[in-house]
């Protein structure tokens, strides 16, 4: 006779979900991929201390409208492209 709770052995065919930890860990990134992600960081940080206390991190450090904050939002801005296509590419490999 039948049961509704089937033993653990029968179901071995059912293939296991797969959750977002065991797509990261299933995931190799690249050293591109860890600066873009690192610079994205820094961005959104940036943009948090901006909003919340009115102090632009960059411009503080760099100095405002310098050459080295300018290419600090260049490079937040070109890693932010890329954050898009890695999105897209993790997303086709969670399928």
């Amino acid at each position: 006779m039948a049961t509704m709770n089937a033993p653990a052995n029968e179901r071995r065919h059912i293939p296991e979900r797969r959750n977002a930890s065991s797509i990261l860990h299933s995931t190799h990134f690249s050293t591109l991929d860890w600066v873009a992600m690192v610079l994205m960081i820094v961005g959104g940080i940036n943009w948090g201390v901006v909003g919340a206390f009115d102090l632009d991190l960059v411009a503080a450090l760099f100095g405002e409208r310098s050459t080295w904050s300018r290419l600090v939002y260049a490079l937040v801005g070109i890693a932010s492209l890329y954050g898009i296509y890695l999105l897209s590419k993790m997303a086709a490999r969670s399928r």
